[in-house]
């Protein structure tokens, strides 16, 4: 039976679910055009990525459909390191594919949107692969909208891929500063 996701509560990855995180991650190199990557992560590059996360307390946030099992996985990291882009990240979703078509991109995206309010940050972005037709159709779904296309910047499985940005601009924050 397919549980479905809206009755599982998002909730904060720990370091027992990197595992879990590298192994989605590594299908997505190796078999679709989600990562603009060649290689899988390895297990030092993936504990940097967490380690780094942690230290910034930049969230993780992920769905267990099953108990101790991780359906997916969201996170962001920065836009640029440019001061001026400090209201600013780039969010990535993942689901796993034994779970998709449940319903838990959705809940995850909706929820990193969630925390990036209560953050007080003002635009997230994601950079799409064009041909990901679920991907931009879920960030379609929650609001984001195309605001711009980067032709063949990347070159992987034999064929150049175009580049889609995607943006939610948020009402966050109420009174933002420079400097």
């Amino acid at each position: 039976m397919h549980r479905p996701a809206a009755d599982r509560p998002v909730i904060a990855c720990t370091a027992a679910h990197l595992p879990a995180i590298q192994a989605i991650y590594n299908h997505a190199i190796l078999h679709s055009t989600a990562l603009y990557e060649y290689h899988e992560r390895t297990d030092a590059v993936m504990q940097e990525w967490f380690a780094v996360r942690m230290s910034d307390r930049t969230p993780i946030l992920g769905i267990e459909l099953e108990p101790g099992v991780l359906a997916g996985f969201a996170t962001w990291g920065p836009f640029r390191l440019r001061p001026a882009y400090k209201y600013t990240v780039e969010h990535s979703v993942y689901v796993d594919e034994r779970f998709r078509g449940r319903g838990v991109g959705r809940l995850l995206l909706e929820a990193i949107v969630a925390e990036a309010r209560a953050r007080d940050l003002h635009t997230l972005v994601a950079g799409i692969d064009a041909s990901n037709t679920a991907s931009i159709a879920l960030h379609r779904a929650v609001g984001f909208t195309c605001c711009g296309t980067v032709y063949e910047a990347g070159f992987k499985f034999g064929r150049w891929l175009d580049l889609e940005f995607w943006q939610l601009v948020l009402e966050t924050p109420a009174r933002p500063v420079d400097g």
